[in-house]
């Protein structure tokens, strides 16, 4: 249920951030390899969808990857949390794994063709994967079992630079059958550099979901909702430290009630360690 960070080494930095153009694949499938590892410290508040009556916030530990090699450009992680087992934790006796999991396919890379139309520098077959650890103890709801097909850019826009957009059709997997679109795009936009290097930088992403129905399974449900992740984080070679804020809108096709709010903002604090 939970998105933070989108590649955030410097060499992704370099890659996302920088003055690009389309690449020619001709020659060599594996001309644009790169890889980055990092292990994120973390503290959520008021994180959404939640009782109104929950607990303030939880501690977690996130291991964050992403790269490219040759067809597959590739962005995961997988989160631990309530590391300190804590009963004032609104993760305590609730599911401790959370993992995304994206793989994308070039289609210039697996025709060996410069496929770039205007902005649009690179195409993918894109796929999303959401799985969690289980069942919460007495919760009504199933485990988070998701999956999403569809194409994806990369996308040069003024100021931003290079953006990751992707069109999706969600298949629930628990239920076998789709749910809608989703609509994602990511970016990251160094906008300050110190003097001794180090920078600040703008990251974020939208996950949007539309075009369901109002029903699903027998379920109510949103037609459309999403999040924004916002955040501003200082980075050097091996750290990084930051704030994140999230907007929502009926998250995860869950309407906003009294009872259950998905609608509103959460608060996200981390430390970073780059390998």
């Amino acid at each position: 249920m939970h998105k933070t960070l989108t590649a955030i080494s410097i060499c992704s930095a370099l890659a996302l951030s920088g003055h690009s153009f389309a690449v020619d694949y001709s020659d060599d499938i594996h001309k644009n390899d790169y890889k980055w590892f990092q292990f994120n410290i973390m503290y959520a508040l008021e994180e959404l969808p939640r009782s109104p009556d929950a607990r303030s916030g939880h501690d977690y530990l996130e291991m964050e990857f992403g790269g490219r090699s040759g067809i597959f450009d590739l962005y995961g992680y997988v989160d631990v949390f309530d590391l300190t087992n804590h009963d004032a934790s609104d993760k305590h006796e609730q599911p401790k794994i959370f993992m995304k999991f994206s793989p994308r396919m070039s289609l210039d890379a697996m025709t060996k063709k410069d496929l770039s139309i205007g902005p649009f520098q690179e195409f993918y077959i894109a796929t999303l994967f959401n799985w969690d650890g289980g069942y919460a103890k007495e919760s009504d709801f199933p485990p988070v079992n998701n999956s999403f097909w569809g194409i994806g850019s990369d996308v040069q826009v003024p100021w931003f630079g290079k953006v990751g957009l992707n069109l999706y059709g969600l298949y629930d997997i628990n239920n076998k059958d789709w749910n809608g679109l989703q609509i994602s795009t990511n970016w990251f936009k160094p906008f300050y550099t110190f003097s001794n290097g180090t920078f600040m930088a703008y990251q974020g992403y939208v996950d949007y979901q539309f075009a369901a129905d109002s029903t699903f399974k027998g379920n109510s449900q949103a037609n459309h909702g999403g999040v924004m992740f916002n955040g501003f984080y200082w980075h050097s070679d091996r750290y990084s430290l930051g704030y994140g804020f999230k907007l929502y809108n009926d998250v995860y096709l869950i309407e906003d009630t009294n009872d259950f709010e998905s609608t509103g903002i959460s608060h996200y604090f981390s430390a970073i360690y780059k390998f």
